[in-house]
């Protein structure tokens, strides 16, 4: 674990925000000392035995000049949610904290903006640029001269093959993919599975067929005699 040298507080509470926690306290140099939420959305106190304090007077109880924050929150509103408290927090003068994964390969000549979280096992190719507030979750890979723009949510395993361009604001689920020189323009929704080989318009939504399940019962296919399926 290395030293800590720096306080962090995390805005949010929910389930990335504890991921966030255990990120940050086990890999960085920051020492994780609070949770913040929005007055309205306070609902408790403490969070993985730190307190939990509103985020209108955090500069009263945590001030920048001893703290840095970042912002733990997912796409909410297509990721305008977490680019808001960004945007405050950085009005209020506090630096913004990054996290990147030590198992995570970024190529030298990389580019990665402020704020973002990379978690482990991407791949971030030559001359690849990320921009400000962005999240890869577990497991993506980002092809080489690919450029990520503000505000972007990649889930995990998603692959952004070379020479693409993800607009600001846009979502990509699990198991997505974008083909070779793809532009993804900004606000779009790609949904699990999704696989885009023509670039989009702004504001589009790509969803994958649902699967449906077969007529045969697993049980009477794998001729598993005495299960019978129950009837509803």
């Amino acid at each position: 674990m290395p030293d800590k040298t720096s306080d962090l507080v995390l805005i949010g509470d929910s389930a990335f925000a504890e991921v966030a926690h255990e990120y940050f306290e086990a890999y960085t140099e920051y020492r994780v000392v609070a949770f913040a939420v929005e007055q309205a959305y306070l609902t408790r106190d403490r969070l993985q035995d730190l307190p939990v304090v509103p985020f209108e007077t955090l500069h009263e109880t945590h001030p920048p000049a001893t703290h840095h924050v970042h912002v733990a929150v997912v796409y909410t509103l297509l990721n305008r949610l977490r680019a808001r408290l960004v945007e405050a927090a950085r009005a209020r003068g506090y630096p913004l904290a990054s996290f990147v994964s030590p198992q995570a390969f970024i190529a030298p000549s990389a580019e990665i903006g402020e704020h973002c979280f990379i978690f482990e096992n991407n791949v971030v190719q030559s001359h690849v640029s990320i921009g400000r507030n962005v999240v890869l979750w577990s497991g993506n890979h980002i092809g080489h001269h690919s450029r990520i723009a503000d505000n972007v949510f990649i889930s995990s395993h998603v692959v952004i093959s070379g020479l693409c361009s993800v607009g600001a604001n846009s979502f990509l689920g699990v198991n997505s993919a974008l083909a070779d020189r793809t532009v993804l323009a900004e606000d779009c929704w790609v949904g699990p599975g999704v696989t885009l080989s023509r670039s989009t318009e702004v504001g589009q939504m790509f969803r994958a067929a649902e699967a449906v399940p077969s007529r045969v019962d697993t049980r009477r296919f794998f001729r598993l005699r005495g299960e019978a399926p129950e009837k509803p």
